[in-house]
């Protein structure tokens, strides 16, 4: 199989930087590969082992050291296992799965029964909020209750805005190298600077192929056999997934929408003080 890593020495400067952010969490954890039928998956676990259990997955072209960043308290309470999703700039196998059929949603729960979970908490962001409502579909028997940040899957948001202030930026920097596309892309997604994200972003466009296979949107018959309470945090400025829409969408579609917060300033990537106040009401489950 040929891998999505262009060249050796770009996937090393990517997984170098993967390792620097693990090791400044300044956290104790264990690694664990889970071996699926779509390939070996990396897991990184923090939390005592008797806590409840809750997986976070991290949305596109990230890793789990930074999913473990954006909700940086949780192991102090529950038992955390973030993946790394598969195909993605990481540690798991580079096996690219379809986003129109269940192979998410069987991957997930191969990973839970490999785990020997139950009574199980999800939290995803963007993509994993994909990968979460696919396991939902798939078989949601062992998942208590998930909490969506900006997840995809639900709505997308104006095409011609995501070209020209999005992809075309992304597309510009990868073409030139100029820093002030990458700029300009980081500025449309992120709510604040985030100077990681510039950097290991900075080393993905160029050495990693993306997917850039269009967006589905779950089915409404799908969504209302969900019965798994959910949790959604939408961005108002989210370019991607616009909140409004969002919510609206949910509100018809899930049964089982428990809560929803709009972040009135938030772009598609929430702010770390956004972040704290969905990772409280995790908290306070």
């Amino acid at each position: 199989m040929i891998s999505l890593f262009k060249t050796a020495d770009g996937k090393k400067e990517i997984l170098d930087l993967y390792n620097q952010k693990l090791k400044d969490l300044n956290i104790e954890f264990k690694n664990s590969i889970i071996d699926t039928s779509y390939g070996e998956t990396n897991i990184i676990i923090a939390g005592k082992s008797e806590n409840p259990p809750i997986i976070l997955v991290h949305g596109s072209n990230g890793c789990a050291p930074v999913a473990l960043e954006t909700y940086s308290n949780l192991n102090k309470s529950f038992r955390v296992y973030a993946i790394d999703v598969l195909a993605q700039p990481n540690k798991s196998a580079e096996t690219r799965l379809s986003m129109k059929d269940e192979s998410y949603g069987k991957w997930m729960v191969e990973i839970i029964t490999a785990l020997k979970l139950d009574n199980l908490t999800m939290a995803g962001f963007s993509f994993g909020g994909l990968v979460i409502l696919k396991t939902l579909e798939f078989d949601e028997s062992k998942i208590k209750e998930v909490y969506l940040s900006a997840p995809a899957y639900i709505v997308n948001g104006n095409p011609l805005k995501v070209l020209f202030k999005i992809f075309i930026p992304m597309k510009r920097f990868m073409k030139t190298k100029k820093l002030k596309y990458l700029e300009k892309f980081l500025n449309e997604v992120f709510t604040d600077r985030d100077e990681f994200a510039f950097k290991y972003l900075s080393k993905v466009f160029l050495h990693f192929n993306m997917d850039f296979t269009p967006l589905p949107v779950i089915n409404t018959k799908k969504a209302s056999l969900i019965k798994t309470p959910i949790t959604l945090f939408a961005g108002k400025k989210d370019i991607l997934f616009p909140g409004n829409k969002m919510i609206k969408r949910s509100k018809k579609i899930f049964p089982s929408l428990k809560s929803i917060t709009l972040f009135e300033d938030s772009k598609h990537v929430q702010n770390k003080k956004q972040n704290e106040l969905i990772e409280s009401i995790i908290l306070k489950k």
